[in-house]
């Protein structure tokens, strides 16, 4: 038996197979899950459905998070087609390219709200519109960075979005505690994604990240997955309002020492 058999997951933000959310969505089905997509329209036939289609899954339908009525209608469409949400995934976040580099003061107002926008409200409104299918026991899951806590090189305003969203999370877990409805973040160290590609100096920083790194490992995709898994089953039942990290033990150094890998 899996951890997960009989859950029903819904997974925003798989962009490719290496997708941080398409190592969530692989371990969830590998643990008994049935898995359905949301992402952007554009990725949903060129990238979305052949993924899907790899575990089985029939539910991939496209949604832009920054319209509250294409929201609505996911879950409309989920609860007619599949009924009880178990686990919600937000797997989204999104920075002018502009604005991630040079200095965080020259941040445009215009890119500071598009930022906040899609990586941090659109959580609160996914969790808004899927609270009717929630059934107590259920969890959501989001993905966040140590950019939040500590100033990282060119993440600028991404950063400031990573902290509202954990913000977010702790309020959400509050207010849905009381149905029964857990809300966490895992905080994953760098993997070699399409939106970190998007970072400059994020080349260096990987390149240097297993020597840093207590564990002296580089982060997959499947290592988060697993902690997926372990957030989104019952075995996490008294958990919620975390950011659990996922990154080899990077965030607990203060002064990282790479001479010092054993």
């Amino acid at each position: 038996m899996g951890l997960l058999d009989g859950k029903n997951a819904l997974i925003f933000g798989v962009a490719n197979d290496h997708s941080i959310a398409w190592g969530i969505a692989k371990a969830f089905h590998e643990q008994g899950a049935r898995v359905g997509f949301s992402s952007i329209e554009s990725l949903i036939e060129r990238r979305v459905r052949p993924l899907a289609e790899q575990i089985g899954s029939t539910f991939v339908v496209p949604c832009d998070v920054r319209d509250d009525g294409q929201v609505r209608a996911v879950f409309d469409r989920w609860g007619a087609d599949v009924g009880r949400l178990d686990i919600l995934v937000h797997a989204l976040a999104f920075a002018d390219r502009a604005d991630l580099d040079g200095l965080f003061v020259d941040t445009s107002r215009g890119g500071f709200a598009i930022a906040l926008d899609v990586s941090v409200y659109s959580l609160v409104a996914l969790a808004r519109e899927a609270r009717p299918h929630l059934a107590p026991g259920s969890s959501i899951l989001t993905l966040s960075y140590y950019g939040a806590e500590k100033v990282v090189a060119h993440y600028n305003v991404m950063g400031v979005a990573k902290a509202a969203l954990e913000a977010s999370v702790r309020y959400l877990a509050a207010d849905l505690g009381p149905e029964g409805v857990r809300v966490n973040a895992i905080s994953a160290g760098p993997i070699r994604t399409v939106a970190a590609h998007g970072i400059a100096g994020f080349k260096q920083m990987y390149g240097t990240f297993r020597d840093v790194a207590p564990l002296r490992s580089n982060i997959t995709i499947e290592a988060v997955g697993g902690t997926a898994v372990w957030l989104a089953s019952d075995l996490s039942g008294q958990v919620t309002g975390e950011t659990v990290h996922v990154d080899g033990g990077f965030s607990i150094m203060g002064v990282p020492n790479p001479d010092a890998a054993g």
